[in-house]
């Protein structure tokens, strides 16, 4: 089965030949070589691109195991360019290359370089050496937490754009099933997500087993080694507590106070935020500021956490604790995240009515204030607002921000689009997932 993913292909394409690095990143087993190797070397076929100009090169292939050294990778990508046409270099996996100290320190010998080596030749130089030679355009992807990492992004500073790749939205899942299976598919897609071999698995048993191992045997491995954890169990906890708490207020204060009461652990506040840090590096979660609405700055102190994908979350809880407001929630934030929107959760501080007729402060709060450019939207997801008090309680934070900017409920039934009184405008999720333009309405 073959997923296009479209609009990775546009941002590739529209960056082609700007003189800067094109950093594929995003988390493990998400689809990043396929989208090199096979969509992105055929769309460069489409456009005449000759065979030999097309240079892909998989380090984690054990032909290419010569190709670790920075040295023989940097003569090998030289030796291939012949002509002054442009060559587009492609190098996967490139966090396989095996730092070095120069050899011109150690007598031609090739040593592996260690924390404390200053003069280190590593993936970094050959790739700025790559980028001088005028008809050369170059492009890096890898899958592993040390390259995952934002570090990456600082080593090229000014001389690289990110395409940061996630795991299929809900358009591409439902668009690559038949007709028989569109029928359940965001329920599916809330439960299972959307890695992309998930579509290849034939039944329920074999993508819970392959979600569970992909986290524990990929992602926990690749963080605990890349940032030396000792404690792998607290690690394990910490996910899993994360995960039960997808689309919470919380802080690592919180977090440990939990550990203790209820886990029985002595983690302290200051390791669970390395933790939550290091699993954000390797884009397993992401945490969501708060933002005071009408005073426009972020509120410290609590944060919200979303996971990169809702199967990757549920694989965390055994597939036992499925919460589906807060993973719809979730699949909001992602597809957000997706379209390029800035995302902070939305506080409003008013003055209400008790019931004793008594005015009192209050801070209300709306899931996600999305802007992009000079626009803002403010987004409530209510999973199932099947009554006037619900329905009220998502509304009121809405109709009290006051400004102009558009409003939406998104719900989980299929409803057709309106917009009430209050302009506030409702639409199902799945229209909403699957409908580019959706915040238009």
């Amino acid at each position: 089965m073959i997923i296009q993913r479209e609009k990775y292909i546009d941002r590739l394409s529209a960056l082609m030949g700007n003189n800067r690095v094109k950093i594929i990143t995003g988390i493990r087993r998400c689809g990043k070589s396929f989208l090199l190797k096979e969509l992105f070397c055929k769309f460069l076929s489409k456009q005449g691109v000759k065979k030999n100009h097309i240079i892909y090169i998989a380090l984690d292939d054990i032909k290419n195991n010569k190709l670790l050294n920075p040295l023989e990778l940097d003569a090998y990508v030289r030796g291939k360019i012949s002509d002054d046409k442009e060559y587009y270099i492609i190098i996967d996996e490139i966090q396989r290359v095996i730092p070095i100290v120069n050899p011109v320190l150690t007598d031609g010998k090739i040593i592996r370089a260690q924390d404390m080596d200053e003069d280190v030749i590593g993936f970094v130089n050959v790739v700025l050496g790559l980028m001088q030679i005028d008809n050369v355009d170059v492009y890096i992807s890898g899958s592993n937490s040390r390259f995952l990492s934002r570090d990456i992004l600082t080593e090229f500073r000014d001389r690289g754009d990110e395409i940061h790749v996630w795991p299929l939205s809900f358009q591409e899942y439902r668009d690559a099933l038949d007709e028989s299976g569109r029928a359940g598919a965001f329920d599916e897609y809330m439960f299972h997500g959307g890695m992309p071999r998930i579509l290849s698995l034939d039944n329920p048993a074999q993508k819970e087993k392959y979600l569970r191992d992909l986290f524990l045997l990929t992602y926990h491995k690749d963080v605990e080694e890349r940032n030396n954890i000792k404690n792998t169990m607290e690690l394990e906890m910490l996910t899993k507590v994360m995960a039960g708490n997808v689309g919470c207020l919380t802080n690592p204060l919180t977090i440990a106070n939990t550990f203790k009461s209820e886990l029985k652990s002595k983690i302290d506040k200051e390791t669970v935020g390395k933790y939550l840090g290091y699993l954000e590096e390797a884009f397993i979660i992401k945490k969501v500021d708060r933002l005071d609405i009408r005073g426009r700055k972020h509120i410290g102190a609590n944060y919200k956490y979303y996971f990169t994908d809702p199967g990757l979350r549920n694989a965390r809880l055994d597939f036992l604790h499925s919460d589906d407001g807060h993973v719809m929630e979730n699949i909001i934030y992602n597809e957000l995240e997706r379209r390029g929107f800035s995302i902070q959760v939305g506080v409003i501080d008013c003055y209400e009515k008790d019931s004793r007729g008594k005015t009192v402060r209050k801070k209300l709060e709306t899931d996600f204030v999305a802007t992009m450019g000079s626009a803002s939207f403010y987004i409530q997801a209510a999973y199932m607002p099947d009554t006037d008090d619900k329905i009220e309680r998502e509304r009121r934070p809405l109709i009290k921000i006051g400004d102009s900017f558009k409003k939406i409920i998104i719900v989980r039934d299929p409803i057709p689009v309106r917009r009430d009184e209050k302009g506030i405008v409702y639409i199902g999720i799945e229209r909403f997932l699957l409908e580019e333009d959706s915040m238009n309405y």
